[in-house]
């Protein structure tokens, strides 16, 4: 009886140790992770201090010259389309169009 007991703590004390291995280990990922978070939240504040802290307002001037260009260019190019529709094709396929319901073979 006294030889299940000794087994039955030997084997309580080998889980102790692989738990206690396996807890120390968590606790290493954990702290590991948690600075790498800090270090990442540090760079993420120093970087966003530097773009809060620019005065240059060089993009907003730029992007919106070429939304304006964009829109005008746009509009031109619709405008003649619609002239070219309008004056040109059309009046062409509706002739033909007339022309084949028209025909007398």
């Amino acid at each position: 009886m006294r030889n299940i007991f000794n087994f039955v703590k030997a084997a309580a004390q080998k889980a102790k140790a692989k738990f206690n291995g396996v807890k120390a280990a968590v606790c290493r990922k954990i702290s590991r992770t948690r600075a790498a978070v800090n270090a990442a939240a540090y760079r993420l504040s120093v970087r966003s201090k530097f773009v809060l802290a620019e005065t240059r307002g060089e993009n907003f001037v730029d992007s919106g010259i070429k939304i304006l260009i964009a829109v005008v260019i746009g509009a031109l190019l619709l405008g003649g389309l619609y002239a070219l529709f309008g004056e040109t094709i059309m009046p062409t396929v509706t002739e033909k169009v007339k022309d084949m319901f028209d025909f007398k073979g």
